[in-house]
């Protein structure tokens, strides 16, 4: 089987965030490179961000409807 040509990826982040990260990942199993990995498969498979990305503000929501999505999605408490 033929090995796939590779590329070095550099990026600039705060050192704190990496470390914070690692840590993470670490508990998981898995290096850095491994997460950016995954994230670019997913932008691959999707064509896009796996997440939202926007400048709307979220929706904020009051008690009562809240509590209304918790018992629609889970169901009486």
């Amino acid at each position: 089987m033929a090995t796939e040509v590779t590329s070095l990826f550099r990026a600039r982040v705060p050192a704190s965030r990496l470390r914070k990260a690692e840590e993470i990942l670490a508990r998981l199993g898995m290096k850095p490179g491994d997460a950016f990995n995954m994230l670019l498969a997913q932008i691959e498979l999707r064509e896009g961000l796996p997440f939202e990305v926007t400048a709307r503000p979220p929706v904020l929501l009051n008690a009562e409807q809240q509590a209304a999505e918790w018992q629609e999605a889970y169901g009486a408490y």
